[in-house]
């Protein structure tokens, strides 16, 4: 009996050994367990271009407003004396929020082996409603006539009158070189920095020059008249924004800009004729003008873009 047993042992343990082998050879060509790439939507570069709307908020600080005017008096057609004026006013101008439309267009590509992306790009924004008036605006002034035919010098003060001092950015270009970096799988964000182009225009509605001679005001410069003056003038924006990809070739704009002018100077004027004298006189002279002052823009724009 012990000799059955021994035989079926050993037959056991033979079996046991040559499995031994076949079950670690199964363990090691085992396949690792499979986890899916997830697949980027923005492209490694591309260019675009988009357009939509903007949230702006605009302030023109404080115009500096000059004015001198010049006049000769004649009676009977024979001139009865020379002068001139010339004075600073400082006009604050309140804040103005307006909607605007805007477009933009540029390039990004991604720097090889990383999640960081440069580019630039160009937006224009329309920003006509940003009119921001001062009502019966004055300017003064101080100045001196001469009587023909004598050397006598008597000095006077006045002011300039405007019923209507009224500023307005109108079209703002920029042109914005930026830094991103990627996230998930669809955004990134970026920042920037570059140059501007605006257009400032002013109107004074209803000027009129006037002095006062004998503790009344006297009209200097006749019918109120109307002026207007346009500057095309450099700035710089700070842009921060995030861009959304929806597909491929698709995504959505948001950003943040502030944006500031260099202070600009407007000439505005020109002759005048004063038919309303005292005593059947008239005046002939001229009354010019510079306005000095900048803008400040701040507001968020989004825009629905598309890749090429």
């Amino acid at each position: 009996m012990k000799k059955p047993v021994r035989i079926f042992a050993a037959a056991v343990t033979i079996a046991i050994f040559s499995l031994a082998p076949e079950a670690n050879a199964q363990q090691r060509v085992q396949p690792a367990p499979y986890y899916a790439v997830p697949v980027s939507l923005v492209p490694d570069r591309a260019f675009f271009a988009g357009l939509g709307g903007a949230f702006q908020g605009v302030n023109f600080g404080t115009q500096d407003v000059y004015f001198k005017g010049t006049a000769d008096v004649y009676t009977g057609g024979a001139l009865t004396s020379s002068g001139s004026a010339d004075g600073t006013g400082y006009l604050p101008m309140a804040n103005r929020a307006v909607a605007a439309f805007s477009l933009q267009g540029g390039y990004f590509s991604r720097i090889p082996d990383s999640e960081w992306l440069w580019g630039a790009k160009f937006s224009y924004s329309y920003l006509g409603g940003t009119t921001v008036s001062v009502r019966n605006a004055l300017v003064p002034q101080a100045g001196s006539t001469t009587p023909t035919g004598t050397t006598d010098v008597i000095p006077f003060t006045g002011n300039v009158a405007t019923r209507s001092y009224e500023v307005q950015l109108t079209h703002q270009m920029a042109f914005v070189p930026f830094i991103g970096r990627t996230f998930d799988t669809n955004s990134f964000i970026y920042l920037g920095a570059g140059p501007t182009l605006s257009q400032i225009k002013t109107d004074l509605i209803e000027t009129i020059g006037f002095a006062f001679g004998d503790g009344r005001p006297t009209d200097i410069s006749g019918m109120p008249t109307s002026y207007s003056a346009s500057n095309w003038v450099y700035g710089g924006m700070v842009v921060v924004g995030i861009s959304h990809f929806i597909t491929p070739t698709l995504f959505l704009d948001f950003s943040y800009s502030y944006a500031i002018t260099r202070n600009q100077t407007g000439s505005f004027g020109g002759p005048f004729v004063n038919n309303r004298g005292v005593g059947g006189s008239t005046g002939n002279g001229t009354l010019v003008g510079t306005n000095t002052g900048n803008a400040v823009t701040q507001g968020i724009t989004l825009t629905v873009n598309k890749t090429f």
